[in-house]
C-alpha cells in the first residue's frame, strides 16, 4: 500500500463524518448522565420514544406522499414482517444497553460494547458478502488496543467504582445490546446501499414507535407520572431528542460512503467526547491516557479506511449444455429468418450464377 494511491480526501471526509456521529452520541450521553445525576430522570424507553416519533413525524410522512412502487403502501405489502424485526432489533439495542448500566460497571460495559464489531464484521461477510484484507483486522485490533488504553485511565480515574448490583446480567445485557446493534447496522446499510435512506428511517421509525411505545406503557409509566417537570428537564430531553435525531438520520448518509464496520471504529471516540464534558460538568479526573487512547483509535480508523474493502461476486450456477444448445440452435434459426435466401443455379458451360431472392 502506497501513501500517494490513497485517496486522502475520502479518509479525510469519513473522519470527519464519523466524529460528527461521535459528537451526536456524546450529546445522548451527557444529556441523559444529567437527568439521572441531577434530577434523577431514568427513562431511556421514553427517550427512545421520543427520537422514533419524531423519525416517524419526518421520515414516515415523507414515505406516506410517494406514489409507486416505493410509497409506503407497497413497502408495507412487500416487506413489513423484515421492518418489525429490525425495528424490534433497534429498539431492544438500545434499551439493553442503557439497562445494564444499572447491573454492571461503566468499565464492563464500555469493553463488552467492543463486541459488536465483531459481530458486525461476520454479519457482513455473510450477507453483504464484503471481503476483509488484512490490514482491516490490524487496523481494528488497533482501535480494541485504544478502547483498552481508555478502560485503563478509567480505572486510573476511578470512574469504574460504580458496582451494579448484578455484574453477570449486565454483561450479559452489554454482549446483547452489541449484538442487536450489529444487526441493526448491517440491515442499515443493505437497505441504504440497495433501497433508500429515506426508507430505513421511515419504517424504523414507524415500527420504533410503536414497539417501544407498548414497552413504555408497561416499563415506565411510572417513572413518567413522578418526574418533577420544569424548564431545565424539558430542555435536557429536547436536546436528547435532537442529537439522537441528528445521529439517526445523519448514519445512514455516512454508512452510505463507507460502511456499517467503518462506521463503528469512527464512533468509538464517543466516550472520550463524553468524558470532556464530563471533566467540567460532573468533575471528573482527567489522565493523559484519555489523549493516547483518542490517538490510538484515530490511527486504526485511519488504517482501516486507507484500504477499501472488496466485496465478492455472486456464485455464477453454470447452465445446462442443452439449454446452450437450445439458445444456440434459437440464434441459427434467427439468424436465418434475417439473411436474404441465396440460390446456385449451374449452366451447361460449368459457368456459377449466383442469385439472391
Amino acid at each position: 500500500m502506497k501513501w500517494n494511491n490513497i485517496d486522502r480526501w475520502h479518509i479525510l471526509k469519513t473522519v470527519l463524518l464519523g466524529q460528527m456521529l461521535s459528537l451526536f452520541i456524546c450529546g445522548t450521553a451527557v444529556t441523559s448522565q444529567y437527568l439521572a445525576e441531577q434530577y434523577q430522570v431514568n427513562t431511556p424507553m421514553f427517550q427512545s420514544f421520543i427520537n422514533y416519533s419524531l423519525l416517524l413525524l419526518v421520515y414516515t410522512t415523507m414515505l406516506a406522499f410517494r406514489t409507486g412502487g416505493d410509497s409506503l403502501r407497497q413497502i408495507l405489502k412487500q416487506r413489513w414482517w423484515k421492518y418489525i424485526f429490525l425495528g424490534l432489533a433497534d429498539v431492544e439495542a438500545n434499551y439493553t444497553i442503557v439497562k445494564a448500566y444499572q447491573y454492571t460497571t461503566l468499565t464492563s460495559v464500555q469493553l463488552l460494547d467492543c463486541f459488536g464489531i465483531p459481530v458486525l464484521m461476520a454479519l457482513s461477510w455473510f450477507i453483504l458478502r464484503a471481503r476483509y484484507r488484512l490490514i482491516h483486522f490490524i487496523a481494528v485490533a488497533v482501535c480494541l488496543l485504544g478502547v483498552g488504553t481508555m478502560v485503563g485511565a478509567d480505572i486510573l480515574a476511578g470512574r469504574q467504582d460504580s458496582e451494579g448490583s448484578d455484574v453477570v446480567i449486565g454483561d450479559v445485557l452489554v454482549l446483547l445490546g452489541a449484538s442487536l446493534y450489529a444487526i441493526s447496522n448491517v440491515s442499515e446499510e443493505y437497505i441504504v446501499k440497495n433501497l433508500s435512506r429515506v426508507e430505513f428511517l421511515g419504517m424504523v421509525g414507524l415500527f420504533g414507535t410503536i414497539i417501544s411505545g407498548l414497552q413504555l406503557a408497561i416499563l415506565e409509566h411510572k417513572d413518567i407520572m413522578e418526574i418533577q417537570w420544569n424548564w431545565k428537564i424539558a430542555l435536557l430531553f429536547i436536546v436528547f431528542a435532537l442529537c439522537m435525531f441528528g445521529l439517526y438520520s445523519s448514519m445512514p448518509v455516512v454508512i452510505k460512503v463507507t460502511s456499517a464496520t467503518s462506521v463503528n471504529l469512527g464512533i468509538l471516540t464517543a466516550d472520550l467526547y463524553s468524558l470532556f464534558f464530563g471533566l467540567f460538568l460532573f468533575y471528573y479526573k482527567f489522565s493523559g491516557l484519555y489523549i493516547l487512547s483518542f490517538v490510538i483509535i484515530m490511527v486504526g480508523f485511519v488504517l482501516y479506511c486507507s484500504t477499501p474493502t472488496q466485496t465478492a461476486e455472486p456464485t455464477t450456477v453454470p447452465q445446462p449444455c442443452n439449454a446452450g444448445l437450445d439458445n444456440a440452435a434459437l440464434k441459427l434459426d434467427e439468424n436465418d429468418s434475417e439473411t436474404p435466401a441465396v440460390a446456385v443455379h449451374y449452366t451447361r458451360g460449368e459457368s456459377v450464377v449466383v442469385s439472391t431472392d
